[in-house]
C-alpha cells in the first residue's frame, strides 16, 4: 500500500520482473534524535513475533517484525528488490549445482550483544524445510462453535516430533536444498547448495525470515541449560547436522509457540532483535512500543527514539486520532467521506493509491461443508459444480462500481489470482482462465441455477466469514448475499471480529471467506504457498497433483517467459477447480502529520512501515 493524489496502478507495478539493486542502504545522520517519539496507527493488534509460522503470517505482526529485523534483501516502494550489503553479502559461487554463499557482516548483532551468524541462518533453513521435521500432527477437529476439540492431541503430537509450524511444501523454496548448509569463517559464512536451479534464490533471507535467533530459541526450549549464547548456538548446529530429533523437537516447539505473545513477555529472548528497533513495551489490544538501538550500524539508521503503534480498528477513529494529534501516521481503506475529511484538515499530508493487497473469496473444500466432496459421498464433480455456481453469483463488477469507483474512479475488477495487474502475464492469464464468467450478472445467476439443478442440490447453505468490524467488507457481504440468494443459495453470516484466527484455526466454522492477500515479494514462486497442497497459506484443503507439479516446476524454471507460461497454466487449473475468485485491488490511503518527514507509502508488505527508520521530525530532517 501505499499530499493528495491518486497514483495509477501502472506506476506501481511497472517493475513486474525481479530487480536487484546491488547497492547498500543510504547513509544518513547517525544520531537518534534524543527524546523524539512518534505514534502511528494500525487496524489489528500484534499477537506474535515469528511470522514464519502459518498461524502468525499476518500484517499486524509483519509490520513490527520488519521494523525490528534485518536481512540480506528488502524491497523498496517501486517495488524493486534491494540488497543490504551493510548486513552482509550474497555470492553465487556456482550455477551447477546452484550454490549460494551468504556472508554476515561482523557488525551485525542481536540486541543482547550476541553476534548474528550462520547458526541463525541454519535455524531458518531447518525450520523452513521438510528435511528437519519428524512425526505427523493430526488435523484440527472442531465443535459446532468452532472450538478445537483435539488440541491436546495436536500439542502432544507436535511436541513428540519435530514440528516447526511453518508447513513447508516439499520441493519448494529452501526445501530444494536437501543438504545441510555449511558454516565457515567463524560461522560468519553460510553456504546453501540447491538440488535444482532455483529461480527465486535472490529473495531468500529477508528480514521476516531472519528475525528469530538461534541462541534465544534454544534457551527458550531448554531454560537454564544453555545460558551462554555460544553454547546454545553450538548445540543447535550439532543437532541440525546430526538430525537429532530428540533435541530439535523442543527447539521446534519453542520456534512454533515461544514467540506468541500479546503483552510484554518476561523472557528477554522473545524480543531479541537484529534490526534498528526492539520491542520495549506491549499492552494487549492497545499498543506496542519500539525503541531504537544505539549500537545499530548495519543498515539505514533510525531517527525517532521510539515508535509506538496503537491498535485502532476503525478507520474513522484513526483519522480522528490523527486530527487530534494523538497519532502521526494512519492508513486504511478509504471512503469518500474519509478522503474529504483528510482534504479539509490542515497540517495533514496524504496519499491514496492502489495497494499490493487484493480482495478475494476463497472456498473450503475439506471441512465437511457445502463445497467439500466428502459431503456428497466423495463426488468431486458435484462439489465442483456447487463451488462454480456460488462463485458465479459473486457480483464482482457491482462491488467495484458501488464501493470502489466512488473513491478510485478508474478502478476495475482484478481478474487474476496469480499475476499483479499490469505485470507481464496478467492479460494472457485473464484470457486463458475464464475468470470473466464470474460476474454475478443475470446470465451468471441463470448459469448458477443450472449448475445447482445439475448437481441435484436445492438451496445449499453457505457459511460466509469475513471481518465483522470492517464496514466495507460487511457491505460486500450484503451484496454477495443478495446476489447468491437469487440463484438459490442461503447465506449464513459467519463474520467474526477475530476473522484471521478463525480463517487459519477454525476451518470448520465457515465455507467461504472474504479477505485480502497482501503481496510480500516479486518472485515467481509467490503464488505457491497459497495453492500448492499443504501450502502455508492453503487453509482450505485445496489439492491437485497437476497444479502441484506446475508450481514446483516454476520454482526451478530460470527462463522468465517459460515460468510465466507455467503460471498461466496454473491459474487455469485454479479457476477450473472453482476454489477462489479475485474481486479488486485495494485502494488504500496513508495520511500523516506534516511534522513528520520521509513517510513514503509502500506497495508490498509491510506497506508504510517499509522505511520506518527514515521517519524523522521535520526539524531534524531539514
Amino acid at each position: 500500500m501505499r499530499t493528495s493524489r491518486v497514483i495509477a496502478v501502472g506506476a506501481i507495478v511497472a517493475t513486474s520482473a525481479l530487480v536487484l539493486a546491488g547497492c547498500s542502504a543510504p547513509n544518513r545522520d547517525p544520531e537518534i534524535v534524543g527524546g523524539s517519539a512518534i505514534t502511528v496507527a494500525w487496524n489489528d493488534p500484534f499477537f506474535a513475533f515469528n511470522v514464519n509460522t502459518s498461524a502468525n503470517n499476518a500484517a499486524a505482526n509483519a509490520n513490527i517484525v520488519h521494523v525490528t529485523s534485518d536481512g540480506f534483501i528488502d524491497y523498496d516502494p517501486t517495488p524493486a528488490l534491494v540488497e543490504n550489503t551493510d548486513f552482509g553479502t550474497v555470492e553465487e559461487v556456482s550455477s551447477d549445482p546452484l550454490t549460494i554463499k551468504y556472508t554476515v557482516a561482523d557488525a551485525v548483532t542481536w540486541s543482547d550483544g550476541t553476534p548474528f551468524d550462520g547458526a541463525d541462518l541454519l535455524l531458518t533453513w531447518a525450520a523452513n524445510t521438510t528435511h528437519r521435521s519428524a512425526g505427523e500432527v493430526p488435523e484440527a477437529e472442531y465443535d459446532d462453535d468452532g472450538n478445537v476439540t483435539n488440541q491436546d492431541a495436536i500439542d502432544a503430537a507436535a511436541d513428540a516430533g519435530v514440528y516447526w509450524g511453518t508447513d513447508p511444501a516439499p520441493g519448494l523454496q529452501l526445501d530444494l536444498a536437501s543438504a545441510v548448509p555449511t558454516l565457515a569463517d567463524d560461522n560468519k559464512s553460510f553456504t546453501v547448495v540447491y538440488d535444482k536451479p532455483y529461480a527465486d534464490w535472490k529473495t531468500m533471507f529477508a528480514p521476516d525470515t531472519t528475525a528469530i535467533s538461534a541462541h534465544g530459541t534454544v534457551q527458550l526450549a531448554y531454560p537454564g541449560e544453555y545460558d551462554e549464547a555460544q553454547a546454545a548456538k553450538d548445540a543447535l548446529v550439532t543437532a541440525i547436522n546430526d538430525n537429532d530429533t530428540a533435541f530439535l523437537g523442543k527447539v521446534a516447539t519453542a520456534y512454533r509457540t515461544g514467540y506468541d505473545y500479546t503483552s510484554m513477555p518476561e523472557e528477554p529472548q522473545k524480543t531479541l532483535s537484529n534490526g534498528p528497533y526492539t520491542i520495549t513495551d506491549l499492552v494487549e489490544n492497545q499498543y506496542v512500543t519500539l525503541t531504537a538501538r544505539e549500537d545499530y550500524t548495519w543498515g539505514p539508521l533510525p531517527h525517532y527514539e521510539t515508535i509506538t503503534i496503537r491498535f485502532i480498528p476503525d478507520p474513522q477513529a484513526q483519522v480522528q486520532a490523527l486530527q487530534n494529534g494523538e497519532v502521526q501516521i494512519v492508513s486504511g481503506q478509504p471512503t469518500t467521506d474519509l478522503l474529504q475529511q483528510l482534504e479539509a484538515t490542515e497540517g495533514i499530508e496524504w496519499e491514496s493509491s492502489l495497494e499490493g493487497t487484493y480482495e478475494h473469496v476463497d472456498l473450503q473444500v475439506a471441512n465437511g461443508g457445502v463445497f467439500d466432496p466428502a459431503t456428497y459421498g466423495g463426488d468431486e464433480a458435484k462439489a465442483q459444480q456447487i463451488r462454480e455456481a456460488f462463485l458465479l453469483t459473486i457480483p464482482r463488477q457491482e462491488i467495484v462500481e458501488k464501493l470502489i469507483t466512488p473513491i478510485a474512479p478508474d478502478a476495475t475488477t482484478r481478474d487474476s489470482l496469480v499475476f499483479l495487474p499490469g505485470a507481464d502475464g496478467y492479460e494472457e492469464s485473464v484470457a486463458a482462465s475464464g475468470v470473466d464468467r464470474y460476474s454475478g450478472d443475470d446470465a451468471s445467476i441463470e448459469e448458477a441455477k443450472g449448475l445447482l439443478a445439475q448437481a441435484g442440490v436445492a438451496n445449499p447453505s453457505v457459511r460466509f466469514m469475513t471481518a465483522s468490524t470492517n464496514p466495507r467488507r460487511q457491505q460486500e457481504l450484503q451484496l454477495i448475499k443478495a446476489s447468491a440468494e437469487k440463484a438459490g443459495f442461503t447465506i449464513v453470516d459467519a463474520s467474526a471480529e477475530n476473522w484471521s484466527t478463525v480463517l487459519t484455526t477454525q476451518t470448520d466454522a465457515y465455507d467461504a471467506a472474504l479477505f485480502g492477500w497482501q503481496s510480500e515479494g516479486l518472485g515467481v514462486g509467490e503464488p505457491s504457498p497459497n495453492y500448492i497442497t499443504g501450502g502455508i497459506n492453503n487453509y482450505y484443503g485445496w489439492s491437485d497433483p497437476e497444479l502441484d507439479q506446475i508450481l514446483k516446476d516454476v520454482e526451478v524454471t530460470l527462463d522468465p517467459a517459460e515460468a510465466q507460461g507455467k503460471l498461466v497454466e496454473a491459474e487455469k487449473i485454479i479457476m477450473d477447480k472453482s476454489w477462489s475468485v479475485p474481486i479488486f485491488q485495494f485502494p488504500g490511503v496513508v495520511a500523516w502529520s506534516d511534522e513528520v518527514a520521509n513517510v513514503k507509502p509502500g506497495f508490498l508488505s509491510p506497506q508504510y512501515f517499509w522505511n520506518a527508520w527514515e521517519w524523522a521530525p521535520v526539524e531534524a530532517a531539514e
